[in-house]
């Protein structure tokens, strides 16, 4: 019912023009499916200069056709957030949050490239030892099973592991 009731566009141009009045200049009360199309359209261009993004609109086909109700409801949540930061009093949604913008010295700017951070982490004493070739086949056998070892470099047990060219430097 709800897709239903927002198939001929009616409602949501009525709603960005409370919104913002004059969004849409004609809301056709048609019912020819050509009409509704164009409403939908007309409502997805108001929101659009409206403010709600690009990536958070859903095409007219998602509502005409009945198709995507998750990307319709998500749009009118980011339609509803994007009033609610624009001061509307509306009860759904978030308020997006203000840009801020940051100035650094430029002195300042040139110390944070001397400084290495905690997660780039180090290459140092890394070396490819014991890997296998892309696509090669590494076969697992489990100890507890009591089959012998394989004798290949190619097959490993599920709890072995190596320390073959670890250190602690």
């Amino acid at each position: 019912n709800f897709m239903d009731g927002l198939k001929d566009g009616i409602i949501l141009c009525e709603f960005i023009n409370k919104l913002q009045p004059g969004s849409v200049k004609k809301v056709n009360e048609s019912t020819q499916n050509w009409h509704q199309l164009e409403n939908i359209g007309n409502f997805i261009k108001a929101i659009t200069k409206y403010g709600v993004k690009p990536h958070d609109i859903f095409e007219a086909n998602d509502l005409f056709e009945n198709t995507n109700h998750t990307q319709v409801r998500s749009t009118l949540l980011a339609l509803a957030s994007m009033a609610k930061t624009k001061g509307n009093k509306v009860n759904v949604g978030v308020k997006y949050a203000e840009k801020q913008e940051r100035k650094f010295e430029p002195e300042k700017l040139r110390e944070g490239r001397n400084i290495i951070g905690l997660q780039m982490g180090t290459n140092k004493f890394a070396s490819q030892q014991g890997m296998t070739a892309y696509g090669t086949r590494r076969h697992l056998y489990d100890p507890k099973l009591g089959t012998d070892q394989p004798l290949d470099q190619a097959t490993i047990s599920l709890q072995m592991g190596t320390n073959k060219g670890a250190s602690q430097a």
